[in-house]
């Protein structure tokens, strides 16, 4: 009896452990930090990367771990049950969650315009055909000019004048993939709104309608990337021979450059949008934990001074000013001509809508060729 006992409560014993094991490892400690885990987009990798960022959140008591993901992928497909938090980069992928989830706060620490990353070579051919014009170092981009070259399936080598790269390449923006990545959203939510004759798409049936026009600017690119860091990693070590005009986000080049680490050459140029869409990156808290982290991102002044340094705007102009001055960049010193993008129903609409027209183009064209 006393031996049936003992082993009784050994075997209670042993299966405490092992609860306590296989529990969640949110809100357990790293030493004398509470972990806190989230998955972000993957452009800010970098800053959670950063040990001023880690040493920062350590200070305040926390060891924030992150994994990444397409800002789609986090609001539409990612187990979110795992993570303390989820911070895509985008507002409509961030309401979703907030939905979704029944999140009671939203923290937007800091945003960062859409941006074309570009050479002065390629900006001046842009200029003499009408899409770009010299704001004085930085380039503004005319999308609607630009959406006219590629109706008329226009290739580098058509533009006149054009000495500097005479390639016979369509004249397309590399972007990511449009199902996947928020920066190609917003690309798509920028080309939408000009195309639905400067009006942001506000029903599926315009979505539908919109997505047939704008789908050739994903479509003719072939195979794009999930992460937006990969295309402009492209344009850095490769060059205008495979990437000239690059949608990026203007944190992703204004960090490489305050970082001096060479990968901003004399020559490379940022273009913006006319119109643009701010990128309003969004921290959806699951758990008091990812509140927290949340709360302390959009105040702790290290934080926010942080930010900067990776290139992204927030609540004090003066600070991103003159990091930029100092980085020796040109950049919008103000952004006039922005626009908000669609709602995320919409959103999602002109999404599949764009997806469906580039397979049946996909489609026809192989029958063609059979």
């Amino acid at each position: 009896m006393r031996r049936a006992l003992t082993l009784g409560l050994a075997g209670a014993l042993l299966l405490l452990v092992i609860g306590v094991v296989v529990l969640s490892n949110r809100g357990s400690s790293s030493g004398s930090a509470v972990v806190v885990r989230g998955v972000i987009g993957s452009e800010k990798k970098p800053f959670f990367d950063d040990p001023r960022v880690k040493a920062a959140f350590k200070k305040a008591g926390y060891d924030v771990q992150v994994d990444t993901a397409g800002s789609r992928q986090i609001a539409t497909t990612v187990d979110l049950s795992k993570y303390d938090f989820a911070f895509p980069a985008g507002t409509p992928q961030a309401q979703k969650i907030k939905v979704d989830h029944k999140a009671k706060n939203v923290y937007v620490p800091f945003s960062t315009p859409m941006a074309i990353a570009s050479f002065e070579p390629i900006a001046k051919i842009l200029a003499a055909a009408g899409v770009a014009k010299d704001q004085g170092g930085w380039w503004s981009f005319d999308m609607a000019k630009f959406l006219t070259l590629v109706a008329a399936d226009k290739r580098w080598s058509d533009l006149a004048g054009n000495t500097d790269y005479p390639s016979n390449k369509q004249v397309l923006i590399t972007s990511t993939d449009v199902t996947t990545s928020n920066s190609a959203a917003m690309y798509a939510s920028i080309a939408s709104y000009v195309a639905n004759g400067n009006n942001v798409v506000a029903s599926a049936a315009q979505a539908s309608t919109v997505a047939n026009l704008i789908a050739p600017l994903f479509g003719r690119q072939g195979y794009t990337e999930q992460s937006s860091e990969a295309p402009f990693d492209d344009y850095l070590s490769i060059g205008a021979g495979k990437t000239p005009i690059v949608m990026i986000y203007e944190s992703q080049f204004v960090a490489r450059a305050v970082a001096k680490d060479g990968s901003i050459q004399p020559g490379m140029v940022l273009m913006y949008p006319t119109p643009t869409i701010v990128s309003k990156h969004s921290l959806v808290p699951l758990t008091d934990n990812g509140d927290k982290v949340g709360q302390l991102l959009a105040n702790d002044p290290t934080l926010q001074g942080l930010a900067v340094q990776f290139g992204f705007r927030t609540a004090d102009p003066a600070a991103f000013a003159k990091v930029v001055k100092d980085a020796g960049i040109a950049t919008a010193p103000s952004l006039i001509d922005v626009v908000e993008p669609p709602t995320i129903d919409n959103l999602e609409a002109l999404i599949d809508g764009v997806s469906a027209a580039m397979k049946s183009a996909s489609a026809n064209t192989t029958t063609t060729t059979k």
